[in-house]
């Protein structure tokens, strides 16, 4: 047995225990089902404060109820500020369930080793705290995990997508989800959900980090408490069948305003707003400012032709851009195309795939431009063009093969600057130079509204489009596949912005729309 702490402080299994009137009448009372957690935490569970060490915890009234939702419902999730003692409060009710409810496996997830080891830490000094009247015994005390001689027991481990799995759980505590990687939390979520089917318990807690994750569609999900119909779901609780939970720092009685104007101007506004006001502003590097990006919303397409998502009709006379980012098409990366309407700067349509071949994606394209032209009456109004690396030398082949002028449109490529080889690929080549230049464009024409996107996908991509590196893209476990065949489409109004009145807004940006937080190269682009 791996015991880390002194054995006098522990409880040996199955020892007997004289009790007098008060331990029984005590006992009795940290036992009760309705009110045991809130009477045995606030009497009989220490923490270790930083400056006061050892002391008895009190509950806040917000705690109060934090410890109400989570005792009374099978399913919660707490959205909470930073330092509000959630994870303590929680791990108190771990305490309370080990101790008085028999035959349990209790099991604890959290995103790093770190914080794993800490909630156990935690919860073993508490115990070790606690009067032999009310603990069980321990038959087994090891770093990660707790067994008692009432047949409970506390199993701490890493959030992964396995956690969980072999494990039949009375309780389940994820502390800090958001803070786990999104396709990791995904990858979690789909694994521990037949864990949970049994019946057990489950308090997922967190501070928000994006608006696009787990824990995000969690939370949301258990706020919307009314069915299709407008009637009130039972007990208030979410279609997903979670109770909320939500506290901000101004609910702590030790925190006033000009608390908060000290911690504002230590770490900004937006990282005040996310990690105290509960606030889903996406915690990265983005692209795209974060509070721009949590205005943007998208809507449903208005029609679907097959796969293609069309946001508006065209109009004859109108300009229209089409953009397509190839793949190979064998269920990697997602072929995207773009349609943006010129005179307004809107996203009208859009369509991707991983598993489409290069032939059909250029029929797609050719499906997208000729139903453009028969709207405008006018080749001239509809340029179209492709993302011509890597796999894009072979969907030049296959434009070549069905015939670039049997595509109705104008084949757009990128100029060739003087001094620059004349041999050169059709299309758009990019270099780390040009999407960084495309990147800076795009996020002047968002951040100034001059641009109007409606594909919730592709606001979703730009919610994870991040600085990495000396470039932009996609988190791992992302896709930008949908925001690169928009940099094409930027690339493209550049191209055109001397000839086409309507292009107006990509003139006004200039060469130096903003400057990015990475030194760019300044190495000639090469066609080929």
């Amino acid at each position: 047995m791996n015991i880390s702490t002194d054995y006098s402080l522990i409880k040996k299994p199955h020892q007997k225990t004289k009790y007098t009137k008060h331990d029984l009448e005590e006992f009795a009372k940290c036992a009760d089902p309705i009110s045991g957690c809130q009477y045995f935490i606030n009497n009989y569970y220490y923490t270790r404060h930083p400056i006061k060490g050892k002391t008895l915890y009190k509950a806040y009234d917000y705690q109060e109820r934090m410890l109400d939702i989570i005792q009374n419902n099978r399913k919660s999730v707490l959205l909470c500020g930073r330092q509000l003692g959630k994870t303590t409060t929680v791990g108190g009710y771990v305490l309370w369930y080990a101790t008085f409810v028999p035959d349990m496996t209790i099991l604890i997830a959290a995103h790093t080793g770190r914080f794993v080891s800490e909630i156990m830490a935690r919860i073993k000094y508490a115990y070790e705290f606690m009067p032999d009247f009310l603990r069980a015994g321990t038959v087994e005390y090891n770093k990660q995990s707790i067994s008692f001689d009432n047949g409970s027991r506390i199993i701490a481990q890493t959030t992964t997508p396995t956690t969980g799995r072999g494990y039949s759980v009375g309780l389940f505590f994820v502390d800090e989800l958001a803070s786990v990687p999104q396709n990791i939390q995904k990858e979690f979520w789909a694994s521990i959900s037949p864990t949970l089917s049994t019946g057990g318990k489950i308090i997922i807690s967190s501070t928000p980090q994006s608006d696009e994750d787990q824990f995000s569609e969690i939370w949301h999900n258990a706020n919307k408490t009314e069915d299709e119909f407008g009637n009130t779901l039972s007990d208030g609780l979410g279609v997903n069948g979670f109770k909320a939970f939500k506290a901000i720092w101004s609910e702590h009685p030790e925190r006033d305003q000009k608390w908060a104007d000290v911690e504002k101007s230590d770490i900004g506004e937006e990282k005040f707003l996310r990690e105290h006001n509960c606030e889903f502003i996406i915690d990265s590097e983005t692209l795209i400012n974060p509070f721009v990006l949590n205005q943007l919303s998208g809507i449903e397409p208005i029609e679907l032709q097959g796969q293609i998502r069309w946001y508006k009709k065209p109009k004859k006379g109108n300009i229209y851009l089409v953009a397509l980012d190839p793949s190979i098409g064998t269920g990697g990366n997602l072929a995207a195309i773009q349609v943006l309407e010129a005179n307004t700067n809107t996203q009208i349509a859009e369509w991707c795939n991983n598993k489409t071949s290069i032939e059909k994606q250029v029929d797609l394209l050719k499906e997208i431009t000729t139903y453009l032209v028969s709207i405008t009456e006018q080749t001239t109004n509809v340029y179209w063009s492709i993302e011509s690396n890597t796999v894009g030398e072979a969907t030049l082949v296959t434009i070549r093969n069905i015939g670039e002028e049997n595509i109705p449109g104008v084949f757009l490529s990128e100029p060739v600057k003087l001094g620059q080889s004349k041999k050169f690929r059709k299309g758009f080549n990019t270099t780390n130079t040009s999407k960084l230049t495309a990147c800076a464009k795009l996020k002047s024409l968002i951040e100034s509204k001059k641009i109007f996107l409606y594909s919730k996908k592709l606001i979703s991509e730009l919610k994870t489009f991040v600085s990495i590196g000396n470039t932009y893209q996609a988190k791992i476990g992302s896709t930008d596949d949908l925001v690169c065949s928009m940099l094409v489409i930027i690339r493209m109004m550049e191209t055109l912005k001397d000839y086409i009145p309507e292009l107006q807004d990509i003139r006004d940006i200039g060469e130096n729309a903003m400057p990015l937080p990475f030194i760019m190269s300044t190495s000639s682009n090469r066609y080929y």
